[in-house]
Formats: C-alpha cells, structure tokens, sequence
C-alpha cells in the first residue's frame, strides 16, 4: 500500500512539474483574476533628413530626386527677375556672376541614438551640364554675392551645413545658383543638378 502511495504522490509531482508557470487565468469562488503577459519589443535607433521651403522658393516632391526646387528664368546680368527667392545682379555685368538663390529648411530628426553629436553635409552628386552654371550655398543669410560659396562636388569636398544640431528643430539654410557671363554654344535652355545631403549621428 505503501508503494502505491508513493507512486501516486510521484505521478502528481511530475504532473505538476510539466504545467506551465503561467499567471492564473481563472478561478473559483472569487471576484479577482491576475493573469499576467510579457510585452516584448527590439528597439531601433532610427534617423531622418527633411527639406522645406522658407519664405522663398518652393520645396516640392521630386522626380527622381526625393525633392526639387526651381529658380524658372535666369540670366548672368539679373535682368530677368526672381521667380522667387532672391538675386544678386553682378557687380561688373558681363565680367562678374549673378545669382540667384533662396532660403529653405533642413530638418534633422535621430532618436534612440548612442550619442546626439552630429554633423549635416551636402555635395552636389550630379552637377550642371552647361559649364556657366554653378550651385551655391550659405548657412547664414548672405549680404552680397560675395556670402555665397561653391558647393563641393565630391563626398570628400562635402561642405558641413551644421554640427550637433538639435534633434527636431528646422535649420535656415540658403542655396542657388550663380551664372557666369560666359559665352559659346550650349549654354542656354533647362537644367538642373542634384545635391546630396548626408546627416550622420555619431
């Protein structure tokens, strides 16, 4: 009799060993039940880089390009009038550059991030095919044509637009496009270039 008990009392601890340690999901003879659940997730870090306008040119959805701005009509004298924006008309016409150029907004965001140090950058990846043209650039608010520079065109001649910027706040950034009073075939109708922008978090 003995034995069998002791059978029986082994059969139950190994019953109750194989059921899972779970919160109870229901119960008898009472008005409260805890079950409990274990919410799982894997964090990312995660970045992003918007464009919009200011108070000049329009910033608008790109074709081939993530976004895209136009100037419209330009000439290396200023004569034809901002489409928006704002000119600069050369200082010796027909010897110096005009330009053209405008305000615009750069939005960096970067959450679960190591470090918040950061630094923006942009480069024109694809430039001008009429050799007058060029792109131009400013961080701060230029006086003069003489406030705009070339824009690097080369990863390794990245110009640096801003370091550890704060995380969600817009940046005033100024960019344009300077015309040389050059003259020969090819040198007027559309174009365009493209500037890549690189934020890094690091």
């Amino acid at each position: 009799m003995r034995s069998r008990s002791i059978i029986v009392l082994a059969s139950m601890i190994l019953a109750l060993a194989a059921v899972p340690a779970f919160g109870a999901t229901q119960a008898a003879n009472t008005n409260t039940i805890s079950p409990t659940l274990k919410v799982n997730v894997t964090v990312q870090d995660a970045i992003q880089l918007t464009l919009a306008a200011g108070a000049g040119c329009a910033v608008t959805t790109g074709s081939g390009t993530d976004y895209s701005m136009n100037f419209g009509n330009v000439d290396a004298l200023g004569i034809n009038a901002p489409t928006c924006g704002s000119q600069f008309a050369p200082t010796t016409p027909g010897t110096t550059n005009a330009a053209y150029y405008t305000d615009y907004k750069l939005t960096p965001i970067f959450t679960s991030q190591a470090v918040s140090t950061n630094t923006l950058k942009a480069y024109v990846s694809t430039g001008f095919s009429k050799a007058n043209l060029s792109v131009v650039y400013a961080t701060s608010v230029p006086a003069t044509i003489a406030g705009l520079s070339a824009m690097g065109t080369t990863p390794a001649t990245a110009n640096t637009l801003a370091t550890n910027a704060t995380s969600g706040t817009a940046l005033t950034q100024y960019l344009g496009v300077e015309i040389a009073p050059t003259n020969g075939a090819s040198l007027t109708g559309a174009d365009s270039a493209t500037i890549t922008y690189t934020l890094t978090v690091q």
